[in-house]
């Protein structure tokens, strides 16, 4: 038995370590779990990019899901994924919703001039309060909120084809009612 005990130990050794690599490939690294989700998106009231003298309230997007794209001009991630959701708004799978982060406002209008603007509207956040109460660490993040005004979904960075394709769309036919 005792001659058997280095070659236990080293098979105990192996089934960890293989465990440990086969649960860092199942799972994303740099998946920051949120809060949010499940949970009612913070209520809100920012004004319009566009019009200034307009302010949008939370409960106005209720009724139907959106994505709410966290983006601001000085953000290379964003210049990253803006054809990306460009691509998303004009599929007219469900509205984009942009949520300037700490940005000017004639950098963000700039911006959009320059890249095209794909939101249905643009929010602001100048004092980024509301992008505290979400959880925001960095920009892009999306949000994926439902109809009923629940966070089903965070993506941080930038967002591909693929994870619109894997996360976001599955989730708007799902039978969570989310557009239904």
């Amino acid at each position: 038995m005792q001659r058997l005990l280095p070659l236990m130990v080293f098979l105990a050794l192996a089934t960890l370590l293989g465990a440990g690599i086969w649960l860092s490939a199942v799972r994303d690294p740099n998946a920051i779990p949120s809060p949010l989700i499940g949970k009612p998106a913070p209520a809100f009231e920012l004004p319009s990019l566009h019009e200034p003298e307009r302010t949008v309230r939370s409960e106005e997007l209720l009724g139907r899901p959106y994505l709410l794209n966290v983006f601001g001009s000085w953000c290379p991630g964003c210049r990253e994924e803006h054809p990306v959701i460009a691509r998303l708004a004009r599929a007219g799978h469900l509205p984009v919703i942009g949520f300037n982060w700490k940005d000017q406002r004639e950098d963000a209008l700039r911006w959009l001039n320059q890249f095209g603007d794909p939101y249905a509207l643009v929010l602001v956040d100048f004092e980024g309060h509301t992008a505290i109460d979400y959880g925001v660490y960095g920009a892009p993040e999306s949000f994926l909120i439902g109809a009923d005004g629940t966070v089903l979904y965070k993506h941080i960075g930038p967002i591909t084809w693929e994870d619109i394709e894997r996360e976001i769309l599955p989730r708007l036919s799902s039978k969570d009612g989310v557009g239904s």
